[in-house]
């Protein structure tokens, strides 16, 4: 066994963990295999182990790696420019970082142009850090109504990034995008259906887990550093 599958098989058992504290079903819950530092090799181990999903949050890497294993399902998750969403749309499973209206709005345009519907989640900042990119808790529903408008996109949910620290310290941050998420979803929109809560990595992905993510995104725990 290589060390990314006996890596990917502590990942697994810690997700089942932490599931079965809250009584929450592990096969609910996707990881996502963050590839952004390793090569081929490593990724066609993971795969060998396992692992269907992956992430990356570069485009020249995204398609390069998608180019390589199109029979992987690859997340976009880092920061999308408009001027480089061409590269991403239609070939993502899933784009975790639309932070504006002016973003979903070129997303949708190409996707058009492509034929294709993308899914997409909304980056909330919900712990407001500067350095992060994300749109304000408050913006959300904004955006989720004007997705209505545009049939080349679907909104599937929220994601986040909690700072860096303590897991306990940063509960607060998934408690928070999750009361957001059920808020949204009462709202019944019309054709769209709210399903995933992106949140937690390698340092916190237990404690998201009890709070409600769908999806953790996990590097340096499955690939090492």
């Amino acid at each position: 066994m290589s060390q990314v599958a006996e890596r990917y098989e502590s990942i697994r058992t810690r997700v089942r963990d932490a599931a079965d504290a809250v009584g929450r079903d592990a096969d609910d819950i996707t990881i996502v295999a963050v590839a952004k530092t390793v090569g081929p090799p490593e990724v066609r181990d993971a795969i060998a182990a396992g692992v269907t999903d992956f992430g990356e949050n570069r485009v020249q890497e995204f398609e390069a790696k998608h180019g390589l294993f199109p029979g992987a399902r690859w997340h976009f998750i880092g920061t999308l420019q408009s001027n480089k969403v061409q590269h991403v749309v239609g070939k993502a499973f899933l784009i975790h970082s639309v932070d504006s209206l002016k973003l979903l709005e070129r997303i949708d345009r190409v996707a058009g142009a492509l034929g294709v519907v993308q899914p997409v989640l909304l980056e909330v900042n919900v712990s407001h850090e500067v350095s992060k990119h994300g749109m304000d808790p408050g913006e959300a529903e904004e955006l989720v109504r004007a997705s209505l408008e545009l049939p080349g996109v679907a909104v599937r949910g929220l994601m986040t990034i909690a700072p860096y620290a303590r897991p306990e310290s940063v509960r607060w941050v998934f408690r928070d995008l999750h009361d957001l998420f059920e808020s949204l979803s009462a709202m019944r929109f019309n054709g769209v259906e709210l399903t995933e809560l992106s949140m937690g990595m390698t340092n916190d992905f237990g404690v998201a887990i009890e709070e409600g993510a769908t999806i953790v995104r996990i590097g340096r725990a499955i690939f090492g550093r």
